[in-house]
């Protein structure tokens, strides 16, 4: 497992940024309605100044650490799961209650990743694609697995006030 993870700094914006169009279909990304742009963003990368294995985005507000965005380009090398590790590490240290985040209906290998990890949905938002849409018209109809996009997905990992997970 990679271990050279670092916090994201002000010099990565124009790079994330591009990451964030590659990988999200634009420079920025929206969850329940709300714009998130790369400079209003924390985060941790895997990699080396010319590529990235892995990258995870997060904003902590109030009690609560949203996880807004997580790629792990190297497949079953444990990346996803370690960035997830260091975001809840993160949230403990700033007395968060809960870890949550926004995947979408067509999202299986999300939904399944993160219930491994302890997260449970408990939302659905249904349409909430559908309005995220009229922001960020290049989400396509059709996503994953052939699948319509329309619902988001909120999964939670609830921490106790010593920081671990409750479950």
């Amino acid at each position: 497992m990679p271990s050279n993870i670092r916090r994201l700094t002000s010099d990565d914006v124009p790079r994330l940024r591009q990451f964030w169009t590659e990988h999200w279909g634009g420079e920025f990304i929206v969850t329940h309605g709300v714009i998130h742009r790369p400079e209003d963003v924390e985060g941790f990368v895997v990699g080396d100044e010319n590529f990235w294995d892995g990258l995870i985005t997060f904003k902590i507000l109030g009690d609560e650490c949203e996880v807004l965005s997580l790629d792990g380009l190297k497949e079953g090398q444990g990346i996803g799961t370690m960035l997830l590790r260091k975001v809840i590490e993160e949230a403990r240290a700033g007395n968060c209650r809960r870890v949550f985040l926004i995947t979408t209906n067509d999202n299986l290998y999300a939904l399944g990743f993160y219930q491994r990890r302890d997260f449970e949905l408990v939302a659905v938002h249904r349409g909430a694609v559908d309005e995220t849409r009229k922001i960020k018209p290049a989400i396509p109809i059709i996503g994953q697995n052939h699948i319509p996009l329309r619902d988001e997905i909120e999964l939670e990992m609830i921490l106790n006030p010593q920081g671990h997970s409750e479950t």
